[in-house]
């Protein structure tokens, strides 16, 4: 369910999808659910390269709210016109995103931060969906601090996974752009596509981005390949189709769930990003 996600065979997405079993509650779970054992592929540290030259990345070390040690890193803008948190799919670490987050830096001139979700890269703890809300939540928050903004000035951008958890924090805060990659309406819908019989045991509630949506009110980017066999493009459709105006939904022709975004892709992006902060 990310560039990286050729690592998360189908069946097993299937499979976590059909036997969710929903933990809902104040404080982020620490015991992962069959689902969550078979959505999260996190790779923790050593796995991936941590020093890559000439990047200009800076380690931020963070706390979620229960205490959880987090890392990411930040690729700063000396003069941003906009400041980006950035949620990553189920599978690898922010390592392996490390070029694109400092070409979007480059090439658009912003601050963007990419945190690694509890059991990811060197986050400590245990993947669960309450976990990495929280997590994100909590990322966002340090960003805003460093970057001496407002949370709510904070533009979200997720792919696949991180889509979906980007959608529920902008409709609990709005940020002034939600960016959207490859990502889907509701994990039941997802089960409902591949493993129609067993999608009834997937809650409703459990990232249903299509309901969370409605509540975001600002302006969306969203882009989705046709040629998607994980995430087919009809549930893309149908998290765009639930989503306030201002929208734009662009079209990958032939892009699979892996395809990496093309050119033109960024030169919207580059439009659709504010100006300044």
């Amino acid at each position: 369910m990310t560039q990286l996600g050729k690592t998360l065979g189908l069946s097993a997405l299937l499979a976590s999808l059909a036997l969710a079993t929903p933990v809902f509650a104040e404080s982020p779970s620490t015991t992962r659910t069959l689902d969550e054992w078979l959505l999260f592929y996190p790779a923790p540290y050593p796995a991936g390269t941590w020093d890559p030259p000439g990047l200009g990345q800076e380690d931020i070390w963070f706390q979620a709210d229960d205490g959880t040690r987090l890392h990411g890193w930040l690729f700063a803008s000396e003069k941003p016109r906009a400041t980006v948190l950035y949620l990553h799919g189920n599978a690898g670490n922010l390592s392996h995103r490390a070029h694109l987050l400092a070409r979007l830096r480059d090439q658009l001139n912003i601050s963007i931060f990419i945190p690694d979700y509890r059991g990811y890269g060197r986050s400590m703890g245990t993947p669960t969906v309450s976990g990495a809300l929280s997590d994100a939540r909590a990322a966002r928050r340090v960003l805003a601090q460093k970057q001496g903004v407002k949370e709510a000035e904070v533009v979200l951008m997720g792919r696949s996974l991180g889509g979906a958890i980007a959608v529920q924090l902008a409709a609990e805060l709005n940020p002034p752009g939600l960016v959207l990659e490859s990502t889907f309406s509701s994990l039941r819908a997802v089960a409902a596509e591949h493993y129609a019989f067993l999608s009834w045991v997937v809650a409703e509630e459990k990232l249903n981005s299509e309901a969370a949506i409605a509540r975001y009110h600002g302006p969306l980017l969203q882009s989705h390949g046709n040629a998607d066999r994980i995430i087919p493009l009809p549930l893309g459709e149908a998290l765009f189709a639930a989503a306030s105006e201002p929208k734009q939904f662009v079209l990958i022709p032939g892009g699979d769930h892996n395809t990496p975004q093309p050119t033109h892709y960024y030169q919207l992006l580059d439009k659709f990003l504010p100006q300044k902060q």
